[in-house]
């Protein structure tokens, strides 16, 4: 029932957020502004045990605070202005954006989903909103197809994310002990020595403690 853009725009970090707010009735199904009126009806529908049958009738538009309804847009680059800066491409939350460090980024479109959470982290404005949906909004800018593999392409980026997160922490948790390993094998033959290796080891032991700290 939602587009799965990942847009934020609602308030929450995502889409499931968001999802997981509307079945406990914490929040309004008027605040997800890709979805549109059409997006309202549906989630009032979906949502009748939940809220008053004239859902849709006490809130039958996107709250202005989230936005505003609009024809569906994709992010655009432009080339000769791109720094290769990488912000952009780790903003996106469903890996529409490809480049490396240094060098031009390409918005692949079909997986855009229109999202803006590119624009801001640009330092140099490079990057534009494009309208491909002409006068179409709402639901009639984005089908049920394309929210199934933004869903599936986000959940991959978290996937991702993740294990990258994992791998650094067990890289740096190695690094670590194999200083640890090297201040143990220092000779300290005078106490000034024998503070300074105390002090590494602290050092070291507490980056030990702050990464076993966020495994758990």
């Amino acid at each position: 029932m939602l587009p799965q853009t990942q847009c934020t725009k609602c308030g929450y970090p995502d889409c499931r957020a968001y999802a997981q707010a509307l079945a406990t009735g914490e929040v309004l199904p008027n605040r997800c502004p890709p979805g549109g009126v059409e997006g309202i009806k549906r989630l009032s529908q979906l949502l009748t045990p939940i809220y008053p049958q004239d859902a849709f009738d006490l809130h039958p538009s996107i709250d202005p605070e989230c936005g505003i309804e609009r024809p569906r847009p994709v992010a655009f680059i432009d080339p000769k202005a791109c720094i290769g800066c990488t912000l952009c491409i780790q903003a996106c939350p469903v890996d529409a954006i490809v480049g490396a460090s240094k060098q031009m980024h390409v918005v692949l479109s079909d997986w855009c989903t229109g999202c803006d959470l590119c624009i801001p982290p640009c330092p140099v404005d490079c990057i534009t909103m494009v309208n491909v949906t002409n006068e179409s909004t709402g639901w009639d800018a984005w089908s049920p197809e394309q929210a199934d593999i933004a869903r599936a392409r986000y959940h991959a980026r978290e996937l991702r994310l993740d294990r990258e997160q994992r791998d650094n922490d067990e890289r740096l948790a190695k690094k670590a002990a194999m200083k640890l390993a090297a201040v143990n094998a220092e000779a300290a033959d005078s106490e000034e020595a024998k503070k300074e290796q105390e002090r590494k080891r602290a050092i070291i032991a507490a980056a030990i403690a702050r990464a076993q700290e966020k495994k758990s």
